[in-house]
Parts: C-alpha cells; sequence; structure tokens
C-alpha cells in the first residue's frame, strides 16, 4: 500500500479517534479532525501541485478514505465527498475558480461538499428539479437539496442545476454565505452516520455570477459520470471496507480479551474462531476489490467501471454481513454497547441506500457487462 493509507492511519488513531464517540452520541459533526485534516495536508490531497497541494489520483484516494473509516465511517465519509468535489474542479474548473477555492482550502482549511440530492429524485441524483433563471452573466436559483453531507460545516457546495441547453446540467459551485442559501439542521436523525451533518439545503433566489459555474455550459452530465461516479464509487467501496476491518479488529480483540473462569478465552471456541475467519474473510476481501478497482480506474483499463461498480456494491453488503457476524462475537456487550460494534453496524447500514444504492449499482453493473449504455 502508498504511503497514503499509513499515514491515514496514523492520523486517524491521534485525530480521529477521540472525537469518534461523541460524534455518534450527540450526532455532532467532527469539527476538531477536519480542522487537523487541514493543518496536516489531506484536504489538499487531490489538488495540483501547481495550486499548492500534493497532486495524487483516485488511487491514494481510496486509502485515504480506507484509513479514516477504519477509526470512523462518518468523518470518512465527510472526507471522501470533499476529494470529489475538489476533483470536479481539477478536471473541469476555470482557473480563476481553481486558484480561489484551492487557496482557501489550502491556506484556511476550507472544505467542500455535495448538494447532489433531492427529494423527488431519490438516489438518481443526477436529475434535478430546481430552477435557473439566466439574467446575462447572472443565474438565479430556487430549489431544496435532501440530503446535504457536511450541511453548514462546508464552505463550499457543489450543486447540479439545468442548463439553458434543453435537458443538460451544469455544475454549481455555492459559497455557504450566498445570500438566500440555507439549511434545516434539526432533520439529520440517522440511524447510523449521525455525525455527517446531513439535512435539506434551501436555496431561495440565490444569484451567482457564471464564473461560480464548474465546466463549459451543460457539461454536468458529463462530470458526474466521468469524474463524479468514479471518485465518489470507489470512495464509498473504501470507506465500507474500512468499515469491516474495524469490525474486524473490535471482534477479534474481544474475542481475544474475553477469559473464563478456567482460563480459556471466548477466541477459543470453534463456532468464535469460524465468525472471526468469516468477518475478516468478507473484510479482506472488500479492500483488496476496492484498491484494484483504484488502481484499474487511475490507469484507465477498459474493465475500471465493472471494478469500481462491483467493489462498491461488495464492500457495502461485506461490511453489513460483517457486523451482523461481530455482533454474534460480541453478544452482550455490543448489543450493551460496551463495544463500538452496534455503531459500526449501523453505520455500515447507510451503505445499500446511500446515491446511487447498491440496487442501482446493481443494474448499471449489468449494463456494463453487456455493453449497454449507464444509467
Amino acid at each position: 500500500m502508498n504511503h497514503v493509507y499509513q499515514e491515514g492511519r496514523d492520523f486517524a488513531k491521534a485525530y480521529i479517534a477521540p472525537c469518534t464517540d461523541l460524534t455518534d452520541r450527540e450526532s455532532r459533526f467532527p469539527q476538531e479532525s477536519f480542522r487537523e485534516l487541514g493543518e496536516q495536508g489531506f484536504l489538499k490531497l487531490l489538488i495540483p501541485e501547481e495550486y499548492g497541494g500534493l497532486g495524487k489520483g483516485l488511487e491514494e484516494h481510496a486509502q485515504a478514505c480506507l484509513a479514516f473509516a477504519e477509526t470512523c465511517s462518518t468523518t470518512a465519509l465527510c472526507y471522501m465527498m470533499h476529494n470529489v468535489a475538489v476533483m470536479c474542479l481539477v478536471t473541469h474548473g476555470s482557473g480563476e475558480l481553481k486558484k480561489k477555492i484551492f487557496t482557501d482550502i489550502i491556506e484556511n482549511g476550507k472544505f467542500m461538499a455535495l448538494a447532489y440530492s433531492e427529494f423527488g429524485s431519490g438516489t438518481h441524483f443526477y436529475i434535478t428539479e430546481m430552477t435557473a433563471e439566466v439574467h446575462g452573466d447572472h443565474t438565479t436559483f430556487n430549489g431544496r437539496k435532501s440530503m446535504v453531507t457536511s450541511a453548514s460545516y462546508a464552505s463550499y457546495y457543489l450543486v447540479l442545476a439545468p442548463s439553458v441547453e434543453e435537458g443538460k446540467i451544469n455544475n454549481w459551485v455555492f459559497p455557504l454565505e450566498s445570500k438566500g442559501l440555507s439549511f434545516e439542521l434539526s432533520e439529520w436523525q440517522g440511524l447510523g452516520m449521525r455525525g455527517n451533518s446531513s439535512c435539506p439545503m434551501h436555496l431561495d433566489h440565490v444569484t451567482l455570477d457564471s464564473s461560480h459555474r464548474i465546466g463549459a455550459e451543460g457539461s454536468g452530465e458529463e462530470q458526474v459520470f466521468q469524474v463524479v461516479a468514479p471518485f465518489f464509487i470507489t470512495g464509498l467501496g473504501a470507506i465500507y471496507s474500512g468499515t469491516a476491518l474495524h469490525m474486524f479488529e473490535i471482534a477479534g480483540g474481544h474475542a481475544a480479551n474475553r477469559k473464563y473462569p478456567d482460563g480459556r478465552t471466548l477466541s477459543d471456541i470453534e463456532t468464535v474462531q469460524i465468525h472471526i475467519g468469516n468477518i475478516y474473510k468478507q473484510a479482506i476481501a472488500a479492500k483488496a476489490i476496492t484498491m484494484e478497482a483504484a488502481r484499474a480506474g487511475a490507469s484507465g483499463e477498459a474493465d475500471a467501471l465493472a471494478k469500481i461498480l462491483s467493489a462498491r456494491i461488495f464492500a457495502s453488503e461485506a461490511a453489513i454481513e460483517c457486523g451482523r457476524l461481530a455482533m454474534r462475537v460480541g453478544g452482550g456487550k455490543a448489543y450493551n454497547k460496551a463495544l463500538p460494534l452496534e455503531r459500526l453496524l449501523r453505520d455500515a447500514y447507510a451503505g445499500q441506500i446511500m446515491a446511487p444504492s447498491a440496487d442501482v449499482l446493481s443494474v448499471w453493473l449489468g449494463k456494463a457487462l453487456t455493453g449497454q449504455m449507464i444509467p
């Protein structure tokens, strides 16, 4: 593995782990961890070197998300979305927009988020119902986004809106301080991923000039499927692989340390050994397929899309299965929350429904493997 993974693991133990319980218990965004992500340079991982960043790509993105998720799935998820937004700017943003936002990220520790999902479109987040009225060099937006991760904490939000070109969309970046932009912060009551501050965003006559549009007019869908999709879907594969590996670490540690009066441990029981083996097998397979997908994607190989989709589907389902088995190993201590397995299981369940959902991705995988258009 690249040094990014090991550096991410070390960072997570030092700066993410201390906030993890509070993040879940109080549905609290991990502000302290994100402050350190900026200080330690992780927020600039994908920013090109000519702008002062580290100039890394898909493989390092997956490694960082995996490393963070082995400590806190919520922090990894919010970080992953920042990276996706950054990559949209890297590939399609104007020089002016890149310089402004990348400087803010590097010098001030600001970070980005995605505001794509809408109540009407559900898991098909690239379909937008909001309105965009063009007046010369300015566009006025009205609408409502449903699930905006890092809401009110990120400084820049990527928003999909209709293009003046019929049937096309644009990708815009909205600064947090935009007049008419607001959040329903009390709405998030997630089963898991409780610290990601996910809630609806209101856009009430928000007006931006064209410099805030990412890429050429009507290029939004191209960005969604060529940039957002590979980085977002690979990132989710890494996050749920990391969640599964975290489950193995906790379950294995509990089995080894839980002692009976006669001196034997829980891990001496064959049934428990089988559970531990199956947890490891699922987790390490998820990690392997995700890292292979990231490598294939970074290399532009012909089967990269199929591998990326497979990794995301497999990892999210593996995390749920690992959680089911880990709860058996943890027994009463896990159920009573003396172990973090209950939290990890709740976090894992987000993977099957997070857009694009596992069901939608399974259809996409079938299309990719039979030479059909996606979506």
